[in-house]
């Protein structure tokens, strides 16, 4: 991390998403602080297949969202949801499961909100 007339730099690894979000949240609204540009990389150190495995398991747990709708896609370590769900908030969980993922750096939620 540098810092320069208030203005924050952060740089380095971390193993999830979460880390990175959570890294500029803890310094943003301090005081003094005028900005922050987040240059943490996300490691992706696991298999396309493994990931996929490993989000439509957590998605199946998940209490919140309906999997058998929700179709799962990775390119890299860039994940894809397409599919439908019930409400904004299965929505929400399906895209917050996919980003607890080891390795995911990039989610793209195109899941549609489908009303019964």
């Amino acid at each position: 991390m540098t810092v320069s007339r208030g203005w924050v730099t952060l740089k380095g690894e971390v193993d999830h998403a979460f880390q990175k979000q959570g890294a500029e949240r803890a310094i943003r609204h301090l005081s003094g602080i005028t900005g922050v540009s987040n240059f943490i990389k996300v490691r992706s150190h696991v298999l396309p297949t493994d990931l996929k495995a490993s989000i439509e398991k957590a998605l199946v747990r998940n209490a919140e969202t309906d999997a058998q709708h929700i179709t799962v896609d990775v390119e890299g370590s860039k994940v894809i949801l397409r599919g439908t769900v019930r409400s904004y908030a299965e929505q929400k969980a399906a895209e917050e499961a996919a980003w607890a993922a080891p390795g995911v750096t990039e989610v793209e939620n195109k899941l549609i909100i489908s009303l019964p």
